[in-house]
């Protein structure tokens, strides 16, 4: 499961990525995309850090982060939608897998924190 969890946060980022360099490219267009590509990338990073936590406590943090940026995510992907730099019907599959990614990592740090 954690393979296929990481499998799958890699290619989050990469959509992410892809999804922002479709952005306007003026000033609004490129702040979000930058926003979006460090909120969004930093999910993937903040579990790849997870895995070098020096303790359970620490490890459980580095879900927070991730969560914490998932929910981030949401919120530049709606700017970037709402705001019209990005089309919602393109969007729609990030923000599904965003919801989807956030529900994972909540559902985890619960776990965890119950065997802490």
């Amino acid at each position: 499961m954690k393979k296929e969890l990481d499998e799958r946060l890699y290619k989050y980022s990469l959509d992410i990525i892809k999804l922002s360099d479709h952005l306007s490219k003026d000033i609004s267009g490129q702040t979000i995309a930058r926003q979006l590509v460090r909120s969004g990338t930093s999910v993937t990073a903040n579990i790849k850090e997870a895995k070098a936590a020096s303790s359970k406590k620490d490890y459980v943090n580095f879900y927070h982060y991730a969560l914490k940026s998932a929910n981030e995510t949401e919120l530049w992907l709606s700017l970037a939608t709402d705001s019209g730099k990005v089309d919602r019907k393109k969007a729609e599959k990030l923000f599904k897998e965003t919801r989807e990614i956030a529900k994972i990592l909540a559902a985890s740090i619960i776990t965890m924190k119950k065997n802490i």
